[in-house]
């Protein structure tokens, strides 16, 4: 009997998860019993990032990020709230993922606002937005269609964690640019490379 198992890699949002696992536990099971629907926080993390993104697009760029980074740990109580009430569900993790997807545009069109009230040539800057909200939806996309097709593709560098810990922390300081720079090129690497793990997988079951 072959009792070899397939050892899926394991990401950073996997890796923060069980690491902060001791604070999100309690303040999820603290929600719940207060009666939150975990899609009320989803939701209010939504909110926040538009809050962030419009100050974005006002050219306050720091208070932007500081929004922004506030909301990260919104994002994982939801999550812990569904699961310390009994309310996780496909469709609750289906509303999370789509919510997150939106974050990320709101925040991309917070900065493309920006760029177009500025005086002079933005059109570096606008391709960099469009090239890191191109990468961020195919590093989504590319996971939700393998996983549909029953391949693995939980790899790659820059995940939605990574790209948030890229994003936040830059704007807090005031370096878009910097944060575009590395998830223009970064998102879309990330992409490629769960497209060639899925083409891996696709040919080794068919050797």
């Amino acid at each position: 009997m072959d009792t070899t198992k397939t050892v899926k890699p394991r990401s950073l949002t996997d890796w923060l998860r069980a690491r902060f696992k001791w604070l999100t536990e309690p303040l999820g099971a603290f929600a719940g019993r207060l009666g939150v629907h975990p899609n009320v926080i989803t939701f209010a993390g939504l909110l926040g990032n538009v809050a962030g993104a419009a100050a974005l697009a006002w050219g306050n760029i720091s208070l932007g990020g500081l929004i922004i980074l506030l909301m990260g740990p919104v994002d994982a109580l939801d999550g812990a709230t569904a699961r310390a009430s009994g309310q996780k569900s496909p469709f609750g993790a289906f509303v999370d993922s789509v919510t997150d997807r939106y974050s990320e545009a709101i925040i991309f069109l917070g900065l493309m606002i920006h760029y177009l009230r500025q005086p002079g040539d933005q059109a570096q800057a606008l391709v960099l937005i469009f090239l890191s909200f191109a990468g961020s939806v195919m590093v989504s996309y590319a996971k939700a269609r393998a996983e549909a097709l029953n391949f693995d593709a939980n790899v790659g560098w820059l995940t939605r964690v990574e790209r948030y810990l890229i994003l936040a922390p830059l704007l807090l300081i005031n370096q878009p640019m910097a944060a575009l720079r590395l998830i223009a090129v970064l998102a879309n690497v990330t992409a490629l490379q769960r497209i060639f793990h899925v083409r891996r997988q696709f040919y080794d079951k068919n050797k």
